[in-house]
């Protein structure tokens, strides 16, 4: 069995402390290393800071929203290839739309998804499947 050297660093941008303890802690149990802002302007900063392999973005957030957040990543030549996966719970249409035409890898519905499946896809997009 092949030993992974360098875990894959999850950067999580999620200003419900609560549901951002519940997935960090399944995610550090799936082996990933995870860095954890509570608001958008955190979250591009880290982002910039130390590139993470993937985003986990939360949409209605304090100081800057994550269509905002993922703007701007998608704009900039160190972070637009990063995969953003939007965690949230707004569900409409218009929402989705606007977050896969900036450039979103996926869209997940908080209240319609358990934390596994939300890391199944992490794992998905990641290639780790």
């Amino acid at each position: 069995m092949a030993i992974d050297m360098a875990k894959q660093h999850i950067l999580l941008v999620e200003d419900d402390g609560f549901l951002a303890s519940i997935y960090a802690q399944k995610l550090e149990l799936e082996g990933f290393d995870v860095s954890l802002a509570t608001n958008g302007e955190d979250g591009l900063r880290l982002a910039t800071k130390d590139i993470p392999d993937l985003i986990l973005l939360d949409l209605v957030m304090p100081k800057l929203n994550g269509f905002e957040v993922l703007e701007r990543l998608k704009q900039e030549d160190a972070t637009k290839k990063i995969p953003v996966l939007v965690l949230t719970n707004l569900g409409q249409r218009e929402d989705v739309e606007r977050c896969m035409q900036l450039g979103a890898a996926g869209y997940v519905i908080k209240a319609h998804s358990l934390p596994h499946e939300t890391i199944a896809k992490v794992k998905e997009i990641l290639g780790k499947v």
